[in-house]
């Protein structure tokens, strides 16, 4: 198993990181694969398969790639919402990767998420106000007396009002849905946040608004994110460096201005290739992918991109490709140096 690892910056001149607020080694989470009475044992799926990264405070860190990919999956296991298959996870220096669920409660507090579709992720019968006030309740960090008036300050923090203390969820369009999720995860006061595609499901002319909100309320609070999306275009615009994962694993990563100026992988190069962009006279690069994403129950031998790639060699079939360091912070999971 090969991690890929984000290694530190190697120039002297800048100032020293702060410890990283998460830290993932070598993570792994396979479904399936357990033995049934009188049946066979059902498929196993290489959903993350030894993926490594850090996130400094303050820091916003994109996961990026095709759907099937893993993303979600990444997100959902650095918070334990699903149990780590093997790997390590380290949150402001602790380990939590086997912690029970009593001994992950003060855990809960810190680390938050906000998922795709914001009506899903609430309830339908409960009230604004009821809503944000289940935060509290549960962890007991803001006084009664306190509870009303910070519930309040949170909905202007998201662009909301008092006004909207007594709705509930499906009173609301998909946009102002979306900043009640934001404003239920900033309740709690979080250092560290997951961002799962949490534009995807709202219409293009509200994206923007949502993003930059977002990109707002990282600023004030100084708030370390994970971004999951598919769309280069955001994630190039909200995060300081990117992951581009695909089948289970890290293919290249980066700074953003970095990676995206000068890719080194041919699944980023493709993913570039297939973004749209502004100006339809712009020259850019044609490579256009062949099939479907392969089957994360029975992926390629070696590295598995390979069935999809352009620049597949026989030897592609048969190693699968350690991270090595192209430039600073910049590593590439490709055992070929002749491409970019």
């Amino acid at each position: 198993m090969t991690a890929t690892v984000l290694p530190e910056a190697t120039d002297a001149a800048a100032p020293p990181r702060p410890a990283p607020i998460l830290e993932v080694e070598g993570l792994i989470k396979h479904f399936g694969g357990e033995r049934r009475f009188l049946a066979p044992p059902k498929p196993k799926i290489r959903a993350i398969d030894g993926v490594s990264f850090r996130i400094h405070p303050g820091e916003v860190v994109g996961l990026v790639g095709e759907s099937g990919s893993g993303k979600t999956t990444v997100g959902r296991t650095v918070l334990r919402l699903t149990n780590p298959t093997g790997g390590r996870i380290l949150f402001e220096g602790e380990d939590i990767t086997t912690l029970s669920r009593a001994r992950m409660r003060p855990f809960r507090r810190r680390m938050q998420i906000v998922f795709q579709d914001p009506f899903a992720s609430l309830n339908p019968r409960l009230r604004v106000a009821d809503i944000l006030g289940e935060a509290y309740a549960i962890h007991g960090h803001v006084p009664p007396s306190r509870r009303m008036d910070r519930t309040v300050e949170l909905l202007e923090t998201v662009g909301l009002s008092a006004d909207h203390l007594a709705r509930y969820p499906h009173e609301f369009s998909g946009g102002q849905r979306q900043r009640l999720v934001i404003a239920r995860a900033l309740a709690v006061e979080p250092t560290f946040l997951v961002a799962d595609e949490p534009v995807s499901a709202l219409d293009v002319s509200i994206q923007a608004q949502i993003i930059g909100l977002m990109s707002q309320l990282q600023r004030d609070f100084g708030l370390a994110m994970l971004f999951i999306s598919h769309d280069l275009s955001v994630v190039e615009y909200v995060c300081d460096r990117v992951m581009v994962m695909y089948l289970g694993q890290v293919m290249e990563a980066g700074p953003v201005d970095r990676l995206f100026a000068a890719p080194r992988h041919p699944y980023t190069m493709a993913l570039q290739a297939a973004a749209p962009i502004p100006d339809p006279e712009a020259p850019r690069r044609r490579m256009v992918l062949q099939g479907d994403i392969p089957s994360p129950a029975n992926p390629p031998s070696g590295c598995v991109f390979r069935t999809r790639c352009p620049f597949a060699i026989a030897d592609c079939a048969k190693v699968r490709p350690a991270p090595r360091v192209v430039g600073p912070e910049h590593t590439v999971a490709c055992i070929r140096d002749d491409i970019g």
